[in-house]
């Protein structure tokens, strides 16, 4: 058996970084901390790896402990682990980030059992504040890697509702990549990719004229493009 060095003892935790993105805002899923350290500050749901448990199986419990939420694909996209990250000792976090569809998920609160999280909140990243620990660092490299992926993957469907207008898919992608997009352009391309299906339906309980309503075609999609688009350029 090998001998481990007497310093073995650094700790592991899992970070989640959630999106969601509603009424043209990007936002982030966020809790309140209940312990110390950074008692009251916001934080990504995050916590420690039971001794005994896979990373990817914490990351789904930590989740469903801190938010409610469940049964969310997440992606693990960056290893954090600089000295003094957390002011109690070593710990290694391994970060997660999902994009999801705020329907049906926007009510979040911890499980009675999540003493480490006071409640949990979706906040506009426009509105974010510093965050505990080192998770502004970690909010940073999620959102640096979806502006980088949206770009070339269909990845932004992921967060608008089933059913959506040009205008929303337009707004997500000029909300995320922070520039504004020509209208004309945008949807020309996006049309001519043919992995758009135009719905025999329009907008409802609108105050201005109803938009047509599109779905994203995964099929098409799967059977057309065997290598990364353009959505952007």
């Amino acid at each position: 058996m090998e001998n481990l060095p007497e310093h073995f003892d650094s700790l592991f935790s899992v970070d989640c970084v959630i999106f969601g993105f509603d009424e043209g805002e990007l936002k982030i899923l966020l809790i309140e901390r209940n312990e110390a350290p950074f008692n009251g500050w916001f934080a990504l749901p995050g916590y420690f790896v039971e001794p005994i448990e896979a990373i990817e199986t914490a990351a789904q419990r930590i989740l469903f402990e801190s938010t409610g939420l469940k049964g969310i694909f997440m992606e693990q996209f960056y290893t954090f682990g600089a000295l003094g990250r957390h002011p109690q000792g070593r710990v290694i976090t391994v970060a997660y980030y999902a994009m999801i569809r705020l329907i049906g998920n926007k009510e979040v609160a911890p499980l009675p059992t999540a003493h480490f999280a006071k409640r949990a909140v979706w906040m506009s990243i426009k509105d974010m504040p510093e965050l505990a620990f080192d998770h502004s660092r970690i909010f940073r490299k999620s959102f640096e890697k979806i502006k980088n992926k949206i770009s070339y993957q269909p990845i932004a469907f992921e967060l608008l509702p089933e059913k959506f207008t040009l205008t929303q898919l337009q707004q997500l992608y000029e909300v995320v990549l922070n520039k504004k997009l020509d209208k004309r352009n945008f949807r020309k391309k996006m049309l001519a990719y043919d992995i758009l299906k135009e719905l025999d339906e329009k907008q409802k309980g609108v105050s201005y004229r109803a938009a047509k309503l599109y779905k994203f075609d995964k099929r098409k999609y799967a059977k057309n493009f065997q290598k990364e688009l353009s959505f952007t350029r």
